[in-house]
């Protein structure tokens, strides 16, 4: 994940599923916590289901929250479930865990186009970042809460829900003029005049790296937020049935980064561009490219992706 990660006020792939969950009850349990009183699980998790969705997404403005999607089939969701618990715990009211049984609320699984769980998404803003499916070990799941922690404080998510002190934030450094017209712009929720704002700062410097990560991640932004649900399938059925659709893989790549399956994105774009030449492959290339900026250059699966395109290529 980039450190520079700019978060529209916007649902993944169209989600529009309302209702209410009690946020209230969230706090009054995070706060009973840190008082002493007893509480089961994480008093920073809650239930998530289709009714409450829209409404648990709304805290996303305060603090970076988590999904978990889950079955209660699966042993392997219950683990990870109860590993996340923990591990939000320590992080004292700055991170909540969203609870999600795919099985009862088949539709949020649909939105983030999840094809396995247990798989962890998280969002700021409204906005997914990726995370990562099934098991890690607690460090690495500590790893990727700590730099979701960074990615929001550098969008101005530094909430807390209570309970634990959190570590006092480094005051956020003031950002060049460009830069602060785009996130005034994306938080106006007019993606183009963002795009517009860090293409000319690249202009100005190309060796921009925030720039070019924030370029990055606002196109997928606008490419994202035109997908509805239905087409969510539409998509993964042709991409599914014709290997040659250079449409439905960029699409379909872009709806998996959004929804957290980083390694199913980029494996797809590299295959495409080891079975295609000419104009086809350059789109490819460039996109999956793209990609790399959102996820972040020193990923990992960055990383391993690169060395499967440099073996595609030559």
């Amino acid at each position: 994940m980039s450190q520079k990660s700019p978060m529209p006020q916007s649902s993944p792939s169209g989600i529009n599923l309302r209702g209410a969950v009690d946020l209230s009850a969230l706090k009054n349990r995070a706060t009973a916590a840190a008082s002493g009183a007893p509480s089961g699980g994480s008093p920073y998790a809650v239930d998530v289901n289709e009714q409450s969705f829209q409404e648990f997404v709304q805290l996303s403005q305060q603090v970076p929250v988590v999904v978990a999607m889950g079955s209660g089939r699966s042993q392997q969701s219950a683990t990870v479930t109860a590993l996340l618990e923990k591990v939000i715990n320590e992080y004292g009211g700055q991170l909540a865990l969203g609870r999600v049984d795919i099985d009862s609320s088949p539709q949020i699984a649909q939105a983030f186009g999840i094809t396995a769980v247990p798989t962890v998404v998280a969002l700021i803003k409204g906005q997914p970042v990726p995370m990562f499916e099934g098991e890690l070990p607690e460090e690495q799941v500590k790893e990727f809460f700590t730099e979701l922690l960074k990615v929001a404080a550098s969008n101005g998510v530094t909430g807390n829900l209570g309970g634990a002190q959190a570590p006092a934030a480094a005051p956020e450094p003031q950002l060049p003029p460009l830069h602060q017209a785009a996130r005034d712009a994306i938080d106006a929720g007019d993606l183009a005049a963002a795009q517009t704002s860090y293409e000319k700062a690249l202009a100005e410097k190309p060796n921009d790296t925030d720039a070019k990560i924030g370029l990055a991640q606002v196109k997928l932004m606008r490419r994202t937020a035109e997908i509805n649900v239905v087409q969510v399938e539409e998509f993964r059925t042709r991409a599914a049935g014709d290997p040659d659709d250079l449409d439905a893989a960029l699409t379909v790549a872009d709806l998996d980064v959004s929804g957290g399956h980083v390694e199913d994105a980029l494996a797809r774009l590299v295959k495409y561009i080891a079975l295609h030449f000419g104009p086809e492959r350059e789109s490819a290339r460039v996109r999956l490219l793209e990609l790399y900026d959102v996820v972040g250059v020193s990923d990992p699966r960055v990383s391993a992706s690169r060395q499967a395109l440099a073996r595609a290529l030559f």
